[in-house]
């Protein structure tokens, strides 16, 4: 008994038989531990053992013996936290070293297991639902400014739900309790989308690279923008996952560095200036020249800065794309093994 109460028995009647049978109902409310495995928390079930026997009878002063296999459940009352499934009875004697007679006992199991519904529609659930939309955070355009809130919501969501789970734990056991498989789903959950909010960071910097950024290197240009564009069905307007992709070369490079060029402008002034009199043209006026390079110069620096920027944006919104589906399938994966052993 785990009663901290030792009181007395009721005051009942005996009913004494003339066969010398005698029959005494005595009610009581006898309390008990049970050692509590919450390992499985909420798909657990428990074996709580109860016995019953004398500390200071032996078997030849007192037998003790079940009339029943089982337990009778027929007044027991429903709880909402727990299922019976049963209550098989066992008579066990048992001698000690220190005396010969045998010390008979009665041991009830009581097998129960926790309604679960009410954890899995509460706490699991909207756990696994925020588990696949954090990584809709990569598919969101790095100009809206809500990938990173996103991530940081969800995980905030996730601790407090972490929380529940913990508490809930915690009044379910008995000694120290053990990281649940639950606990340890929403602990992944949580590591990966942290991981995700700390690669949405580098590839929202990788973004926002501006004119001033270094040229794509050629092994990222053939791996990110050939390879893992065509895998994830990453296209620009008027393009397919089918169609082969053009990646500017030497051309594009040419241009960057800002190297000697005629653009079409010099082209047609030259092609006019070498078509009409010296006197009568203003082409050959040496200003009017230097203003146009110095135009075309720039127009061709600004085309490169922009290329090259749109270049750094593809490369971004390719990797966004790549890791959309790997975190998708890491979800997925976790949700199957861990909840499903779980189970």
């Amino acid at each position: 008994s785990a009663d901290d109460r030792f009181g007395g028995s009721m005051e009942t009647n005996v009913v004494l038989r003339s066969d010398g049978y005698i029959m005494w109902d005595s009610p009581a409310i006898t309390k008990s531990s049970c050692k509590v495995d919450v390992s499985y928390f909420p798909f657990d079930g428990q074996q709580c053992r109860l016995t019953f026997g004398s500390w200071t009878y032996n078997g030849n002063q007192i037998d003790l013996r079940n009339r029943l296999d089982t337990g009778d459940l027929t007044d027991f009352v429903e709880n909402v936290e727990w299922e019976v499934l049963g209550m098989p009875a066992t008579r066990n004697v048992i001698t000690y070293g220190c005396c010969s007679e045998p010390y008979p006992d009665v041991t009830y199991t009581l097998l129960l297991r926790r309604r679960a519904s009410f954890y899995i529609f509460n706490l699991l659930l909207p756990c696994i639902m925020f588990s696949f939309l954090a990584p809709l955070g990569f598919y969101l355009p790095a100009d809206s400014g809500e990938k990173v809130s996103l991530g940081v919501t969800v995980l905030l969501a996730l601790t407090v739900f972490q929380l529940l789970v913990g508490m809930g734990v915690f009044h379910s056991a008995v000694v120290s309790p053990p990281i649940t498989h639950a606990g340890k789903y929403y602990i992944a959950t949580m590591t990966m989308i942290t991981a995700s909010t700390a690669l949405t960071i580098f590839i929202m910097n990788v973004h926002h690279c501006g004119p001033g950024a270094r040229p794509v290197p050629p092994w990222a240009r053939r791996l990110i923008l050939h390879h893992m564009a065509r895998l994830c069905c990453v296209y620009e307007v008027g393009e397919s996952c089918k169609s082969p992709r053009r990646v500017p070369g030497r051309r594009a490079g040419r241009e960057d560095t800002g190297g000697p060029g005629e653009s079409p402008t010099e082209g047609k002034v030259s092609a006019e200036a070498g078509g009409c009199p010296r006197n009568r043209c203003l082409c050959h006026h040496d200003g009017l020249l230097s203003n146009v390079g110095y135009i075309a110069g720039c127009f061709r620096r600004h085309r490169a800065f922009q290329r090259r920027t749109s270049e750094w944006k593809k490369v971004a919104k390719v990797m966004d794309r790549f890791f959309m589906w790997v975190f998708f399938l890491m979800v997925f994966l976790m949700s199957v093994l861990v909840l499903g052993n779980a189970a």
